[in-house]
C-alpha cells in the first residue's frame, strides 16, 4: 500500500469514529450563539490557527455569526506578545473584547493546551468560563485542558500516532465545513 493510500484508509477510518452526537452539541450551542447574537471567538496555534482564520470566514459568510480569531490581527498579536508575552495573548484579546455569556469560545488544537504547551488556549478557556461564555472545542490527542474544561468538545480520536497532527488538522477541517453547511446553522 502506498502511503497515499494508507492516509487516505487512515482518515476515512477516523471520520467514521467520530461522535456524530457531540458534533450535533456543537451545532446546538453554535445555534444559540447565533440566535442570540453573540459572538464566536475562535482560537488556534500554527496549522490550526489557519483553520481558524478559514472557519471565521465561512461562519461569519455563510452562517451570519460575528466571528474573530486573534491571529487575523498579526500586527495586534505580536504587539500582545511582545509586550505582555505569548501566555496572555488570547486572553487579552477576549478581555478587550468584552467576552460575555451570549458569546462562544471554539478552540481548535491539536493537544488542547497544557502546562507546558499552548498555554495561551489554556488561560483563553478559563477567561470565557469565568465570563460565563461556552467553550466549545475541535482537538485531537486526549485534548488536553479544553476537553477537560469545554461545555462541548469533539476528540478527534488518535488512532495513528505518527500522524496525529496532519489528521486533527486536517479533519478539524472536515467537521468545521460539516457545521457551516448543517441546515440548523446555514443561513
Amino acid at each position: 500500500m502506498t502511503f497515499t493510500s494508507r492516509y487516505l484508509t487512515e482518515a476515512s477510518a477516523i471520520l467514521g469514529i467520530l461522535d456524530a452526537s457531540v458534533i450535533e452539541q456543537l451545532v446546538v450551542e453554535l445555534a444559540n450563539v447565533q440566535d442570540n447574537g453573540g459572538r464566536l471567538f475562535i482560537v488556534g496555534i500554527g496549522g490550526s490557527a489557519a483553520n481558524a482564520s478559514h472557519a471565521v470566514n465561512d461562519f461569519r459568510k455563510l452562517c451570519g455569526i460575528d466571528a474573530m480569531t486573534p491571529t487575523d490581527n498579526v500586527a495586534e498579536l505580536t504587539a500582545r506578545i511582545n509586550d505582555d508575552g505569548w501566555k496572555s495573548s488570547f486572553v487579552n484579546y477576549l478581555r478587550v473584547s468584552r467576552i460575555t455569556r451570549n458569546d462562544a469560545l471554539l478552540v481548535l488544537s491539536v493537544g488542547g493546551g497544557t502546562d507546558d504547551t499552548s498555554y495561551n488556549i489554556v488561560k483563553a478557556v478559563r477567561y470565557a468560563k469565568k465570563y460565563c461564555a461556552k467553550v466549545l472545542g475541535i482537538v485531537g490527542r486526549d485534548g488536553g485542558y479544553t476537553a477537560e474544561d469545554a461545555d462541548v468538545c469533539l476528540v478527534i480520536p488518535p488512532v495513528y500516532e505518527d500522524r496525529i497532527t496532519p489528521h486533527t488538522e486536517s479533519i478539524c477541517s472536515v467537521v468545521l465545513h460539516l457545521l457551516v453547511s448543517h441546515p440548523t446553522l446555514a443561513l
